[in-house]
């Protein structure tokens, strides 16, 4: 089981426990209620106390936090890399063309089968937890929360200036402008179940885009998201007249060049939701999107602010 621990600050002196709970330890009114019937759930300095006692300046309050249920995901063999793990969460570098949840037809290759061997090859088990999601095509950095502490604050940064996340994408055609922000609502279209489309009664969508370089007939771009709509950056770049390459959906499939649409999360940077530090990761261009880049391009590609 994860145990947090915190330090009572003289700011803090005299505050109720369940007060310094819900404003400075962040926890949620769940996670509260379940913690106060643990026998170790809420201890200051060592000895368990209610929610109405006072704490003082020096002392600590350790949180035993409930344990996950056993998980129902089966565990499948699969190499996977993970540029950032500890106790509260890790970041994995989700491979092209793998679901992030199980469904019809990908009920053993889902990053949550393949996690759950991970954490099944170090004897431990958590409930699977993504804080950020990708569309099934598209490859690179996503953060997985290991307890539900770390998720609801995680959460909280998703569509903040905290939580950045950061892509690098190929689309059809010399992109213009070069750089710019694309604000334009986001909603199902009409007659499809999955598809989705630029429409005044959408919801609020902004991307951040910079084209890093062009052929004339492709592009590099990267792109940060400051909401996450479904299919964020593949309908915005569409709706710019400039579809990703090998979208199927909203562009034109083109095998002979790549068996996906060319969307790689390549960036990812957040404040640890347990430590407060700021955990930065990167993960270089796969292969199959790499080989369409002049080697000379991809080594100058660096994060612009």
């Amino acid at each position: 089981m994860t145990k947090l621990q915190f330090f009572i600050h003289s700011d803090q002196d005299g505050c109720r426990v369940s007060t310094l709970l819900r404003r400075d330890c962040h926890c949620s009114a769940r996670l509260i209620k379940q913690l106060k019937y643990l026998p170790e759930g809420i201890l200051l300095n060592g000895q368990r106390v209610f929610l109405d006692h006072r704490v003082a300046a020096g002392q600590t309050l350790p949180l035993q936090l409930p344990p996950d249920p056993p998980s129902d995901l089966v565990p499948v063999a699969h190499t996977l890399e993970l540029p950032f793990e500890d106790e509260h969460l890790l970041i994995v570098n989700k491979p092209p063309c793998v679901p992030v949840h199980s469904g019809p037809g990908h009920h053993n290759d889902s990053l949550g089968n393949y996690l759950a061997w991970h954490h099944q090859g170090r004897g431990t088990h958590y409930t699977y937890r993504p804080v950020n999601r990708l569309d099934r095509p598209t490859s690179g950095l996503m953060c997985v929360a290991k307890h539900a502490y770390a998720q609801e604050r995680l959460k909280n940064q998703l569509h903040t200036r905290q939580f950045r996340r950061i892509y690098l994408a190929l689309c059809d055609g010399a992109l213009f402008p070069e750089q710019g922000t694309i604000q334009a609502p986001i909603g199902r279209a009409v007659g499809s179940v999955l598809k989705r489309e630029v429409r005044s009664d959408g919801a609020a969508a902004v991307t951040h885009y910079r084209c890093l370089w062009s052929d004339g007939i492709r592009s590099l771009v990267q792109l940060e998201l400051e909401t996450g709509r479904t299919h964020q950056i593949r309908v915005h770049l569409s709706h710019l007249g400039f579809p990703l390459t090998g979208d199927f959906l909203y562009g034109i499939e083109q095998p002979e060049l790549i068996s996906r649409t060319a969307l790689h999360s390549w960036a990812l940077s957040f404040q640890h939701p347990v430590t407060s530090a700021v955990v930065s990761c990167f993960a270089p261009l796969p292969e199959d999107m790499s080989a369409l880049v002049p080697p000379a391009i991809l080594s100058q590609v660096v994060l612009n602010d």
